[in-house]
């Protein structure tokens, strides 16, 4: 077989970079047709009249609740005129103005001046959803991050009490979405909002293998040219995308993994390729994911990889018998840091007939880089 011709140092491997970018959206949303109707049904509503039915969505990092949400979110704004849908970043925007502010954007089409007050702002927005008569939509994207900053119930009940405060503005609606499955946003609502918010809730669970490699071959027929990712390698960053269970994980493969070969002026991508970028593009993501853990969870994650590198018995029972000359707490402990853990998308809990299997999903040297400030015995 005749080897391809050098790519030229004005060549590229990309047909679209665009499609390999953390806020791309793509026009079809693979496996999730459930969600979308979902979605569609809760804001079905306005479309009468009405007031969108209040929700939160659910389900671990990369499992397209963001993409899900701005797909709608740009069909709504086509449809029609009656709902202003805004998408808030809450990991960028947790503070009352900035939430404010990227709001005031969504509505009113340019951002708000340096330095205006908040009550300014928000009679704006006000003053906008009354010229139009429209409704307003709210999601807040990782709104866990509000819970933290303490702004979740205060934002909450404003948005939600609107109307009331401003006559000729019509009640809003919220979707509060968030990747922290340990957190209840339901649970975090005091009395004053929840007696308004009543949410319907959206779960968002992993994508299969299959479903995978429907959504990177997608990806790879808009971005890329013909012949750049053989099927056998697309079918390789599948598989570890698959096991990390964030398809965030497969776009970045395939985009870094592209840029080498590019850069090495190749029009194929290798094996090697695709491995070679692959711990630089899974850090990032075990890094994530170990940031929201407790400090005691982060040690004891530590030491199931100190056990996983000795080559000891990984069985959940010999864990925890083993865990206990570090662990002051009981069987009921252990297990609920294994299942947060597993929930994490950080290990693998494999049912072998004689209990649980412990399996890392991350080498031992990258959980020891991620867990560095935790060195302590977990209380």
């Amino acid at each position: 077989m005749a080897r391809s011709p050098p790519l030229h140092y004005d060549q590229t491997l990309f047909r679209d970079p665009e499609v390999f970018n953390p806020t791309f959206v793509p026009e079809h949303l693979h496996h999730r047709d459930a969600q979308v109707k979902e979605l569609a049904f809760l804001i079905h509503p306005t479309l009468q009249g009405g007031r969108a039915i209040n929700a939160i969505f659910r389900g671990p990092p990369g499992t397209g609740k963001t993409t899900t949400v701005l797909r709608v979110f740009a069909e709504l704004k086509e449809a029609t005129r009656k709902v202003i849908p805004a998408y808030v970043n809450c990991r960028q925007n947790a503070t009352q103005t900035a939430v404010y502010r990227a709001i005031f954007e969504e509505v009113c089409g340019y951002a708000p001046s340096i330095g205006r007050h908040l009550d300014e702002i928000r009679d704006g927005i006000a003053a906008r959803l009354r010229d139009t008569d429209a409704r307003l939509l709210v999601c807040f994207d990782d709104a866990n991050y509000l819970v933290a900053a303490d702004t979740y119930n205060i934002l909450l009940y404003q948005l939600l009490r609107l109307h009331e405060r401003w006559d000729g503005v019509r009640d809003a609606g919220v979707f509060a979405v968030t990747n922290d499955l340990r957190q209840n946003l339901c649970a975090e609502a005091d009395g004053p909002v929840w007696s308004v918010f009543h949410p319907y809730e959206v779960n968002f669970w992993p994508y299969t293998r299959t479903e995978v490699h429907a959504i990177l071959s997608d990806r790879v027929q808009q971005g890329l040219y013909p012949g750049v990712m053989p099927t056998g390698i697309l079918d390789l960053v599948s598989r570890l995308t698959a096991d990390a269970r964030d398809i965030r994980v497969g776009i970045d493969l395939i985009r870094t993994a592209v840029a080498r070969t590019e850069a090495d002026g190749r029009r194929r991508v290798t094996r090697e390729d695709v491995m070679c970028v692959a711990s630089g593009v899974n850090s990032p993501v075990l890094a994530a994911r170990t940031a929201a853990l407790s400090p005691g969870e982060r040690s004891f994650l530590y030491h199931l990889a100190e056990r996983s590198l000795a080559g000891d018995d990984m069985m959940a029972g010999a864990v925890y018998e083993e865990m206990q000359d570090y662990v002051a707490a009981g069987k009921t402990t252990c297990h609920n840091r294994l299942q947060r853990l597993a929930d994490a998308g950080i290990i693998d809990l494999i049912s072998t007939g004689k209990g649980h299997e412990v399996l890392l999903r991350y080498p031992p040297g990258e959980i020891f880089a991620a867990c560095a400030g935790d060195l302590v015995p977990p209380k």
